[in-house]
């Protein structure tokens, strides 16, 4: 029972970080209907800039946190200014295709910079393990609890009682509706862009003092962030949630008690499972086009 209750608490604690990066992939597929392949570049982003400003400028923890989400938001910005917006009118298998370029170029700029080698963040509130029945939990566990309600919630304030939330909602059920009652698209798609460049350096940052993390850490957390939004239905809210957090307790109960040689090889199994059987995803709606 002790190592169940160790499996559990570390696929919960993986699961909330598939979930930050799954809310950026649901996020701009919300907006644009693409998949953003370059989401895992942004948590890496996230990591290695708290790196740089913590270890190498010597600033404070809560500085470089903040220039570090606000370098990763301008990239995201930028990525979507100058790759995305001029083929506004192409369809979305050749903007996937970008994304996937822009992924390959952004780890390629940042080896370039920060070189091969893994690093490690301090943790946030010291090293000593916490004892939960029987388990240990790492006190940055609680950091990643805390950081993932804080912007499940935050997100749920937005898109639902902000003028701007409400205007994103309204390019992603109807762009061109939207567009006719005065709403500027292209705005609320860079918005989207910033927004979940945001939130996965946030989840790079918090992950970091955990898994290290160096130039190449976002291909595996992005892909699982993108098994985690298939399995939740696409949804930038509770679906997403619940699939990272599935995703991850399935991923530590594999590993623990079959091998952890297949923990990554878990989660793409799950994937298939979805795609072939429920492509809608676990939580979410099927949808009928009228023709």
């Amino acid at each position: 029972m002790d190592n169940l209750y160790q499996y559990l608490l570390t696929g919960l604690s993986n699961g909330a970080i598939y979930a930050l990066i799954g809310f950026g992939f649901a996020i701009i597929h919300n907006a644009t209907g693409i998949i953003n392949f370059a989401q895992g570049e942004f948590v890496m982003l996230g990591g290695m800039l708290a790196l740089f400003f913590l270890v190498f400028c010597g600033f404070p923890l809560a500085p470089s946190i903040i220039l570090s989400i606000l370098i990763a938001t301008v990239v995201g910005i930028i990525f979507e200014r100058l790759a995305i917006r001029p083929l506004k009118n192409a369809k979305p298998i050749r903007l996937i295709i970008i994304t996937i370029g822009a992924s390959i170029f952004i780890r390629g700029a940042a080896m370039l910079i920060w070189g091969k080698d893994t690093h490690a963040l301090p943790a946030f509130s010291g090293n000593d393990p916490l004892y939960i029945a029987g388990a240990t939990i790492m006190p940055q566990h609680l950091w990643i609890f805390a950081v993932t309600i804080l912007v499940i919630f935050s997100s749920r304030l937005f898109f639902n009682h902000t003028i701007i939330g409400k205007a994103m909602r309204a390019c992603a059920y109807n762009a061109q509706a939207a567009s006719l009652v005065g709403i500027d698209v292209r705005i609320m798609v860079m918005l989207s862009f910033s927004i979940s460049a945001a939130i996965g350096s946030l989840a790079g940052i918090i992950i970091a003092p955990l898994t290290m993390t160096s130039y190449d850490v976002g291909i595996m957390l992005g892909l699982k962030g993108f098994c985690a939004v298939i399995i939740g239905g696409m949804s930038s809210g509770l679906g997403t949630v619940m699939g990272g957090l599935l995703l991850g307790l399935l991923e530590a109960l594999g590993a623990g008690f079959i091998s952890a040689g297949y923990k990554d090889a878990i989660a793409f199994i799950i994937l298939l499972l979805i795609l072939f059987f429920r492509p809608e995803g676990l939580f979410g709606k099927k949808e009928t086009e009228r023709v």
